[in-house]
């Protein structure tokens, strides 16, 4: 995606004084989407799409190959070949993040654990990329404490540096990130993770992060908590076993998820996060004049 769908950005709608009349409720999240057009929703690649199925159902998972294009290529090598299909999630903690992985890397000997087939053992760092201008990118007016500029670039919460030139996904609840050992080549995305808690932003430029939850998050931010450290289960009967992770394109098409993503550039999106940053009703009866980025959630419903 690397065009804007509609001039009309989030600094422009800031200055409309419907939104600025304080007598007037703010509409819900609910009467916004329910006011879309079409053309404001999108359906996201069926190549970087990924359906990982639990034995609670669907977690679906739209890959950043944009931010992040060395670890979404090798995730979808390993998706191809069922590399994912019986491993489990082993670490869920509290606040933090729910992680999956092979249970057999938490063994001494590691005589068990899964190939990675054609896929690479090691990658170069992909904490940061290069601010391309020719990305979409809807700023937050609010600022941020983690970096310079704060937005929306190709539905992904980002973060931006001008003065050194870059960029990188946040680490707001849903992102998903590359787990990796101390070395920065080490993460090669047979080991994932999504943040089921505060917005872990130190995270932010430490790891790569390949991605985010786009339907699915009750599934993972529910599970109990690990006990040992770090959030990692010690007995084998807690994890949770992962029946399948496929790639949406290696899917039949009549098989694949139907699902829609909000834009991030368009017009509903801007209402919405305007809407946050000024909730006035019954309830809120001191809007709070701001917002920072992990507070936005991107929405998603549904596909035909």
């Amino acid at each position: 995606m690397r065009r804007t769908l509609l001039a009309l950005t989030l600094a422009s709608l800031l200055a409309l004084p419907a939104l600025a009349d304080e007598a007037k409720p703010t509409p819900t999240t609910k009467e916004l989407l329910a006011q879309s057009r079409p053309q404001e929703w999108r359906t996201p690649d069926p190549a970087n799409l990924l359906d990982m199925k639990l034995p609670g159902g669907h977690v679906l998972i739209e890959l950043a190959p944009d931010f992040t294009p060395l670890h979404a290529a090798n995730i979808r090598t390993m998706a191809h070949e069922h590399y994912f299909d019986g491993l489990a999630i082993v670490r869920v903690q509290d606040n933090f993040v729910t992680q999956w992985d092979d249970p057999a890397a938490d063994d001494e000997d590691k005589a068990h654990i899964k190939p990675l087939g054609s896929a690479k053992k090691t990658l170069p760092p992909e904490f940061t990329r290069a601010i391309d201008a020719k990305l979409e990118w809807t700023p937050l007016p609010d600022g941020d404490v983690y970096a310079p500029q704060v937005g929306f670039s190709e539905g992904f919460p980002v973060a931006r540096d001008p003065a050194s030139g870059r960029e990188w996904i946040a680490h707001c609840y849903g992102t998903v990130g590359v787990a990796r050992d101390v070395g920065p080549e080490t993460g090669n995305g047979s080991a994932l993770y999504a943040i089921i808690g505060q917005a872990p932003r130190g995270l932010d430029r430490n790891l790569a992060a390949a991605g985010r939850v786009i339907d699915g998050m009750e599934l993972l931010s529910a599970l109990p908590r690990g006990p040992a450290p770090m959030g990692f289960y010690t007995d084998k009967s807690q994890r949770v076993k992962i029946e399948s992770l496929r790639l949406a394109a290696d899917m039949p098409k009549a098989e694949r998820p139907k699902i829609e993503v909000l834009r991030t550039d368009s017009p509903t999106f801007a209402r919405l996060v305007e809407a946050k940053r000024n909730r006035r009703d019954a309830f809120y009866t001191n809007p709070a004049g701001a917002i920072d980025l992990c507070s936005i959630g991107i929405p998603s419903r549904e596909g035909k």
